[in-house]
């Protein structure tokens, strides 16, 4: 007969289980990369590659640390305290505080839903000819049946979104391979400006590392992880999490960049339908269609996430929650209002993201303070480098957004 088993060790025995926990707690970062390549995203990356080569990718690599530094903040908020950024500002700010805060707070989630509307809606325009406007509505409803897994299907929401970012990743891998856009990848990572006129895009790259609607939204997705177990174990999940994901999203924002260095090297290529025009053009319509399917996969998923960052921030800051059908509604006017008007639709991506630069300090500045509070933090308190960096990601930020401001409003 066949003696007993042998003993597994402890430790084991452990590791796997240890592997699936950390495992379990994974996804909420790939909810919030989704902003990182939004629609927005799109317009930017291209004509920055367009005009300037592969020059600006050192600028991509180096947005993406501060990036990850603030979502790391955001989620382990949320572990810590088992409360979100705005339900955290509701109850330990002044009223005559929180309340421009939740208005500001709004403003930025609306104009963050006008760049995904009008991004799903040219993608739609671009693959089947239809007009922006019916288009903006077909992006408005498919994309609240997404968000209808959130937030009590939320581990398929989740899964949801990360497919689409896998659509975003594999249309501009198609692209990259056809274009030739790897040679010469090298030395866009050699620290260099060509000049004043490569500033401003260089800064549009920076301002763009950290996107306030999702600050408050990765909070509340990480507010129940670690309630029941090991917070600390949450924690290191979650940078885990936050290191794929936004790696994924930088590399994605890196490919857009390298395939309009090579298709449209010293040129403006001009808008989004220009762009889809000239790749078609110059890579085949295999490139071209492969460009609109990531742009859609981009317009859908954001738009869902936007939306729910929306309700995370009105439930967080009046304790109230607005219907799903209701905000959609609400938040898809501005859109509709802009392509009736005949605004240049990429014209108005752009613009939507220096909607977004207002946003940032009234978001960064809580966060760095909430995370550095004993009382609210307990032993996952900020150490005070952890806070010095915090204090100094957030004021580059803020001034590379001032200075964005500025040169938009003045020319």
């Amino acid at each position: 007969m066949n003696g007993p088993a042998p003993a597994v060790p402890a430790e084991g025995r452990a590791a796997p289980g240890r592997l699936a926990r950390l495992a379990g707690l994974c996804g909420p970062a790939f909810v919030v990369s989704v902003a990182y390549i939004d629609p927005g995203a799109f317009a930017t990356d291209m004509a920055g590659g367009a005009q300037y080569g592969t020059m600006l990718l050192w600028v991509m690599a180096l947005a993406n640390v501060p990036a990850m530094f603030v979502q790391a903040l955001s989620a382990k908020l949320g572990i810590a305290t088992g409360r979100n950024l705005p339900e955290l500002c509701r109850d330990h700010l002044p009223r005559r505080v929180s309340l421009p805060l939740w208005v500001q707070a709004e403003l930025v989630a609306a104009a963050t839903d006008l760049a995904e509307f009008i991004g799903g809606a040219i993608a739609l325009n671009l693959l089947f000819g239809v007009p922006l406007l019916p288009a903006a509505a077909v992006t408005a409803v498919v994309s609240s049946l997404l968000l209808m897994l959130a937030p009590r299907g939320r581990r398929r929401f989740e899964a949801t979104v990360a497919a689409m970012l896998g659509v975003v990743l594999a249309g501009f891998a198609y692209q990259v391979l056809p274009s030739g856009s790897l040679a010469g990848v090298a030395g866009g990572f050699v620290p260099r400006l060509a000049g004043t006129d490569s500033l401003l895009p260089a800064a549009g790259i920076i301002g763009a590392a950290v996107m306030p609607h999702v600050v408050y939204l990765h909070s509340a997705l990480t507010q129940h992880q670690g309630a029941d177990g090991d917070r600390r174990e949450a924690v290191r999940a979650s940078r885990m999490d936050i290191a794929v994901a936004l790696g994924t999203a930088g590399l994605v924002n890196m490919a857009m960049l390298t395939v309009a260095a090579a298709t449209f090297g010293g040129g403006d290529p001009g808008g989004l339908q220009a762009v889809h025009a000239g790749l078609g053009q110059v890579l085949g319509p295999g490139a071209a269609v492969a460009f609109a399917l990531a742009l859609l996969a981009s317009g859908l998923a954001s738009s869902s996430v936007g939306t729910y960052a929306g309700q995370v921030i009105t439930a967080g800051f009046l304790r109230r929650r607005v219907p799903l059908l209701a905000r959609r509604l609400v938040t898809i006017i501005p859109a509709m209002a802009v392509l009736a008007a005949g605004v240049d639709p990429t014209r108005a991506l752009v613009l939507s993201q220096v909607a977004l630069s207002f946003g940032i300090p009234f978001a960064l500045v809580p966060l760095v303070a909430f995370t550095g509070s004993r009382k609210l933090m307990g032993d996952l308190v900020n150490r005070r480098l952890t806070t010095v960096a915090g204090v100094v990601v957030a004021g580059v930020i803020c001034a590379v957004n001032g200075f964005l401001l500025v040169e938009v409003f003045t020319g």
